[in-house]
């Protein structure tokens, strides 16, 4: 069987490096914000290009923590894109604001600056933009539109570790970037984690304050907050691991480069493509095609697996029927979600791995 991940296979490749990180912190007996934390925060903030960076619990906390120290709440607006997963728009409604989702692009999946600009109003206040499938969103148009109709810039970058516009990384291109390192990313915790990064150290301290009961003093509160932190065994096996995530990103996009060979006769398969400027690190290889679902099921019979990211965009789930949106309101999102299939993609996979996968999926549509 050939797996979409294989954490097993990457935990044994990094075990003895692992295993000292999480005796060291045993040892140390500090659990909660303790040295291991505080060095991550700082490494990864280098990494990302940013001046500052505020672990906790998840990548959803990440994203309505960042939007709540934008001041963002009730009677605003934020816009995004009904494409991606719900922990997007959440952050926006559990903040007392009104998500407005607008279309994707039909090449990247990313949320369309073209379809942005006609529904900011007066309400809008931020725009979150997500790098789906680790390629990132037009951030140069985002970058623009943000500072003529003065609007924050959010990325939820917890698909786009280590992606790339013009040489400059996920999380450093708008005012403020959200992570997840949830088992499946390319840079994963054993367990759930998440960052907050900036250059603006006001930001993210205001995040750090309301991630811990907005305590500013032992049993001084200055507002009301969460318990959002990022544990000291998680933050120290993210820093072995991020020590490996340039690597494990070219594996990927070295696999990528041979699914793209593999594949690209297909004439009924949609293949990811990079924009110009830009470095995917292929957190997914999503392929897309009217005959997923009898794709998905020839893979699975010849041991194959895959998955859906996503089967029903944001506009049309239940959780979001208030608004309602019906369908047809976002074509592009919903022709992407009938018709999108993520292959294996995985450093652990390997050449062979990646051409059997792609053996299969020619066979099919012979």
């Amino acid at each position: 069987m050939i797996p979409v991940v294989n954490l097993p296979a990457q935990y044994q490749s990094l075990k003895k490096e692992i295993d000292a990180a999480v005796e060291e912190v045993l040892q140390e007996g500090a659990f909660i914000q303790g040295k291991a934390c505080r060095l991550f925060e700082s490494e990864f903030a280098s990494f990302c290009g940013v001046s500052s960076a505020c672990g906790v619990a998840n990548g959803s906390d990440a994203l309505f923590l960042a939007v709540q120290a934008l001041g963002i709440g009730q009677g605003d607006e934020v816009i995004t894109t009904p494409f991606t997963f719900i922990a997007t728009a959440e952050a926006i409604s559990r903040n007392g604001a009104r998500p407005v989702f607008a279309d994707i692009d039909p090449g990247t999946m990313n949320l369309d600056p073209r379809d942005v600009a006609p529904r900011i109003t007066d309400k809008t206040k931020a725009i979150i933009v997500v790098h789906l499938y680790g390629h990132p969103a037009a951030m140069n148009d985002f970058a623009q539109l943000a500072r003529d109709r003065r609007l924050a810039l959010v990325e939820d970058a917890a698909q786009a570790h280590g992606a790339e516009v013009n040489g400059k990384r996920a999380g450093g291109l708008g005012d403020v970037g959200c992570f997840s390192f949830y088992p499946t990313k390319n840079l994963s915790a054993a367990g759930d984690a998440g960052m907050v990064v900036a250059n603006d150290s006001g930001l993210v301290a205001r995040v750090r304050l309301l991630a811990n009961h907005g305590e500013q003093g032992k049993y001084e509160h200055a507002q009301e907050g969460v318990s959002s932190r990022l544990d000291n065994l998680q933050a120290a096996i993210l820093r072995v691991k991020l020590r490996h995530l340039e690597t494990w990103n070219e594996k990927r996009r070295r696999l990528a480069e041979i699914y793209l060979e593999e594949l690209g006769g297909v004439s009924e398969l949609r293949l990811p493509r990079e924009a110009r400027g830009c470095r995917s690190v292929y957190h997914q290889f999503t392929v897309r095609t009217k005959r997923r679902d009898a794709l998905r099921h020839h893979l699975e019979k010849n041991g194959i697996g895959s998955a859906i990211h996503y089967p029903r965009p944001l506009h049309l789930q239940p959780a979001y029927a208030n608004l309602g949106l019906e369908k047809g309101s976002y074509p592009e999102a919903e022709a992407a979600a009938e018709e999108v299939l993520s292959l294996p993609i995985h450093p652990e996979l390997g050449e062979d791995g990646v051409r059997r996968v792609a053996k299969e999926v020619r066979n099919f549509f012979v």
